[in-house]
């Protein structure tokens, strides 16, 4: 079938006055196919739709308004368009959602898909909590992982990112999923990546030692290349429009727990771009993820310190007592959940709770109580001698042959006037 592009040069050549002959030479088409178009024998009357109506057609002014106010999914005003009596199919409000967006900017790549159990995304994202007149009062954050397969998620709000909590994560979505995947990807984020450098990775010791514990290797995304986490990035963009819109938060636990209800509905939805359901799909991808260690992962921070002389540790501008006998050594401080525990080697000295506050001494008095009754400490410092109450100290003299000793005479004193006398 003969192109628009080549149909148009037929007419404009022939526009022009040229035979059908010079037609045939500059389009290189036969001339019976050019005598044809001339004809118009080939021409189709399109199909015209100007007079029928669309369904969506009465509730194009409210998706306008709804865009007006905000960046709505086409899902989410699907689903509100359904409450109020729409009967047509989803795909006629896409249509008309991207026609209303206008997209500036398109981005072609090509789709990558995985095998099952070979790699999972992992993102975070700000949720806002505001009061009843829209100011925001608390900020937590979203930890998603999804699996690249099945599109199984984990979302997990959690109120730091700091790291501790970003490994308690990734233990809670291993479990949840029953396994580990071969590979994770991820941001350029400080939890994971130090920096690169001479296109070496640096990672950060205490993430990498999680990722040996589990067996799985760490990916970073190229910097500004969102779609290459394309599989975590719009998850995220889904809980946002069709969970967090509209939720009335209460507390972090219990946001969590309608989101784990909210995931386990939605873990039976037919996926947009797989056209499975993904518990199903996630069904075939179990038996690939590599099974859990037999040990949980100890996440809390870890950091040594020196005892100092006065038998204390110093952490956050706070100072903690530890037994006397650690004095000059290096102890390990674990801190996780407001409490510090300090361990030397594999022995449990003490577990504080971490107070309110800087400047404070924490103490438990035992270990005063220790200090006081050992020996040893007080023949040190009282000269190797033991210690006896109401016993003065004795002064020392200089003993010793090299301080040379100095004879003076004795005179009277009638031999000094006798002198004088004779002058």
């Amino acid at each position: 079938m003969v192109s628009k592009e080549k149909l148009m040069d037929v007419y404009v050549l022939k526009r022009k006055g040229l035979s059908k002959n010079a037609i045939c030479r500059q389009t290189g088409l036969n001339w019976r196919t050019v005598v044809k178009y001339l004809a118009g024998d080939s021409e189709r009357k399109p199909y015209d739709s100007s007079n029928r109506t669309s369904i969506l057609a009465p509730y194009y002014p409210i998706i306008e308004s709804w865009l007006d106010d905000d960046v709505y999914t086409a899902t989410w005003i699907y689903d509100r368009l359904k409450l109020m009596g729409y009967a047509g199919g989803y795909d006629l409000v896409k249509k008309k959602v991207r026609e209303i967006k206008e997209k500036l900017t398109l981005k072609a790549y090509i789709r990558f898909e995985t095998e099952p159990g070979k790699q999972a995304q992992v993102d975070f994202g700000e949720f806002q909590v505001a009061d009843e007149h829209g100011k925001t009062v608390e900020t937590i954050f979203l930890f998603s992982m999804i699996l690249g397969y099945s599109r199984r998620p984990y979302h997990e709000f959690i109120r730091r990112r700091d790291l501790t909590s970003f490994l308690d994560c990734h233990i809670h979505a291993f479990e949840h999923f029953g396994g580990v995947p071969e590979e994770i990807l991820y941001d350029r984020m400080k939890n994971v990546l130090i920096r690169q450098l001479a296109g070496k990775l640096e990672w950060n010791k205490e993430f990498y030692s999680f990722c040996l514990h589990y067996r799985f290797q760490p990916l970073v995304a190229p910097p500004y290349a969102a779609w290459v986490k394309g599989k975590v990035e719009r998850p995220m963009h889904y809980v946002r429009e069709n969970f967090w819109r509209g939720y009335r938060y209460r507390d972090i636990e219990t946001a969590n727990r309608d989101l784990s209800d909210w995931t386990a509905r939605t873990d039976a939805r037919v996926h947009g771009t797989t056209r499975e359901r993904i518990d199903r799909r996630f069904e075939r991808e179990y038996p690939s993820l590599h099974p859990l260690p037999e040990h949980r992962y100890d996440t809390s921070l870890k950091i040594y310190r020196k005892v100092r002389k006065d038998c204390t540790v110093v952490y956050q501008g706070n100072s903690y007592v530890l037994p006397h006998r650690t004095v000059g050594k290096a102890v390990l401080l674990k801190v996780k959940d407001g409490m510090l525990g300090a361990f030397l080697d594999d022995e449990l000295l003490v577990s504080y709770r971490i107070p309110d506050g800087k400047g404070l001494l924490v103490q438990d008095e035992r270990f005063y109580r220790a200090l006081r009754g050992d020996i040893v400490q007080l023949q040190r410092k009282y000269n190797n001698r033991p210690f006896r109450k109401g016993k003065a100290k004795r002064t020392l003299g200089i003993v010793g042959t090299t301080v040379q000793t100095v004879t003076v005479s004795v005179r009277s004193i009638d031999e000094y006037m006798r002198l004088v006398e004779e002058e």
